[in-house]
């Protein structure tokens, strides 16, 4: 790429890095495209430095920010793993509240921003720490899981976390005959399938993956013999439909060993434009189911969070006591392993 069709540098950002973030969404946006958001990729830099501040974008991101600003890219426990080794002063969680609050209960002792107050997620808000109480009145003595897409309430209100790459792992780590489940309904039926554990469900689901179908799944596969990769907070016919189910990570995980000519993931459509680049060889076909909440993180307001140091995550101590303690019973079954 020639220098000359670049903008000149602002200060501390220079041409050479600005073509290297450029080649990793060239596959996504016109130069032309790239170099409108320029000037605030380059705010955002000079504010970062100023702030002693650190970026953390989820897989479901625009890839500006993904690959524009954001220094830890991963899905949700992946970024909070990381606030909590962070020395920055500063965390701009680039995703959803209960990320957010995630990031500050691992990190109580720094300023973590959400850019968006009102990105939140359809999943976390379909229970709450009342709902919780009440199935264990339903259910006395049943421990509960619950997926880390909830609110610090609904963790702390639980026994214990889960991804849903080591859902099954954190269920049978309890040695109980049965288990609450909360709150995705269909993460809970794909947890079922692979324990000899039984499962109470919630009937939570999130709004992006719901409203896929193994109909869709299996044209998908007759117009493009593409491998399909779905999220298992899909339906179970979906699920039964694909190739692979699987949690974001693992989703690459089985990009990196199958390499697949073309491939379909069977999840928020931002997913795939973010490991495009990574898999060059494989032409990804994107059926494009958008989170609203997820969307309402740009550029601007990441800038503007930055400048004024708001909005501001906080946890009350009296919730944050005991969901911590969910979120590290989790991380103390495996501390390496990915989220």
């Amino acid at each position: 790429m020639p220098a000359t069709s670049l903008k000149p540098p602002a200060p501390d950002y220079g041409m050479a890095e600005h073509a290297h973030r450029y080649s990793r969404v060239a596959r996504l946006m016109p130069l032309a495209e790239w170099d409108a958001h320029y000037e605030l990729v380059a705010a955002i830099e000079t504010l970062k430095r100023q702030r002693n501040a650190v970026v953390l974008a989820h897989n479901y991101q625009r890839p500006e920010i993904f690959h524009g600003v954001a220094d830890v890219q991963g899905d949700s426990l992946a970024l909070a793993r990381w606030a909590a080794r962070s020395d920055a002063d500063v965390i701009v969680m680039c995703g959803v509240h209960f990320m957010a609050e995630t990031a500050k209960l691992l990190a109580p002792d720094r300023i973590v921003l959400l850019p968006h107050a009102q990105a939140g997620c359809s999943l976390a808000d379909s229970i709450t720490a009342q709902d919780v109480q009440a199935l264990r009145a339903c259910h006395p003595g049943v421990p509960v899981v619950c997926y880390v897409n909830t609110s610090a309430a609904v963790k702390a209100a639980s026994d214990v976390c889960c991804t849903s790459a080591n859902a099954v792992q954190v269920v049978e780590s309890l040695g109980s005959p049965e288990v609450i489940f909360v709150p995705d309904e269909y993460l809970a039926a794909h947890v079922a399938e692979r324990t000899s554990v039984r499962i109470i469900p919630w009937r939570g689901r999130c709004e992006v993956h719901e409203r896929f179908t193994g109909d869709e799944v299996r044209d998908y596969q007759r117009a493009t013999k593409a491998f399909v990769l779905a999220h298992p907070e899909c339906p179970q016919d979906v699920q039964q439909a694909a190739d692979y189910v699987g949690s974001t990570s693992g989703m690459i995980d089985a990009l990196q060993r199958h390499r697949p000519a073309r491939a379909v993931l069977i999840t928020e459509c931002s997913m795939a434009d973010n490991v495009c680049s990574a898999f060059p060889e494989t032409e990804f076909v994107r059926p494009c189911n958008l989170c609203p909440h997820m969307q309402r993180i740009t550029l601007r307001n990441i800038h503007d969070c930055l400048e004024n140091l708001t909005p501001q995550i906080d946890v009350p101590h009296a919730v944050a006591v005991d969901a911590r303690r969910s979120v590290q019973r989790m991380l103390d079954l495996d501390p390496t392993r990915r989220s």
